[in-house]
């Protein structure tokens, strides 16, 4: 099969004085920004309290593109898999995904609290979350349900 072109213009972009490290936490406020002339396909995102925002992740180099395997989070004590087994940013197409919780909409900013986004990100997409998008149970590999257990003894030790 031939490969199809695919040319996606970014809507948007994102807009936080957070760094890196802070934006990884999902307790970042943040702006996303979008082209002025699309104000209008905004009308009604305010009824949502949480939204998906589909975003490139446009500092992955070349080389990181090409990388097949990876140990979660970089940890050498967790398994070496495939990338699409994993969260990496290190993916053929760097395309990210967060869920957001909307906090307010002005015109053409959507100011929004999770989105592990720096800085001038350009935005793709958003789109609403709804019951559409839960599932009651999930099946996860041991090792994803231990760094879930240490972020969430992390999180108590900050409280």
């Amino acid at each position: 099969m031939k490969p199809v072109k695919i040319k996606i213009k970014p809507i948007g972009f994102v807009k936080t004085d957070a760094s890196e490290e802070q934006v990884k936490s999902r307790k970042t406020i943040s702006e996303i920004i979008l082209n002025k002339k699309l104000s209008k396909a905004l009308d009604g995102i305010e009824d949502f309290s949480h939204l998906f925002v589909i975003f490139s992740l446009h500092k992955i180099s070349e080389d990181e593109k090409r990388t097949l395997k990876v140990h979660p989070r970089g940890r050498l004590d967790m398994p070496l898999l495939g990338i699409f087994a994993t969260r990496t940013p290190f993916r053929p197409n760097p395309i990210g995904l967060t869920l957001v919780k909307l906090l307010k909409r002005k015109g053409n900013v959507l100011k929004v609290k999770g989105l592990d986004a720096i800085n001038g990100t350009p935005v793709l997409d958003i789109k609403p979350f709804d019951y559409w998008d839960t599932v009651k149970k999930i099946r996860v590999p041991e090792w994803r349900k231990k760094l879930e257990e240490e972020r969430k003894r992390e999180n108590r030790k900050l409280s």
